[in-house]
């Protein structure tokens, strides 16, 4: 993890597209502000986390029907 200070007003890019400004510090909270194509998504991190795990679910679900159907189709095939 790269670690920086930059104190409010001052800002730091990411490639020659992303800049973030520290907006303000109120004692716990940091503002942020992010230029950012508009092709970017930008989530919070517990957003971010819980559309992980949603899509990790679906995927699970997703292999555990075609498993079943696999099966139900083998079983056809015997018949």
């Amino acid at each position: 993890m790269l670690i920086l200070t930059r104190r409010p007003g001052e800002a730091l890019y990411l490639d020659d597209n992303i800049k973030i400004t520290v907006l303000s510090v109120q004692g716990r909270q940091v503002k942020l502000g992010l230029e950012i194509p508009e092709e970017t998504t930008v989530y919070r991190e517990e957003v971010y986390l819980k559309i992980k795990e949603q899509n990790r679910m679906a995927l699970e679900n997703r292999q555990q029907d075609l498993f079943a159907a696999t099966e139900l189709w083998q079983k056809k095939e015997k018949k």
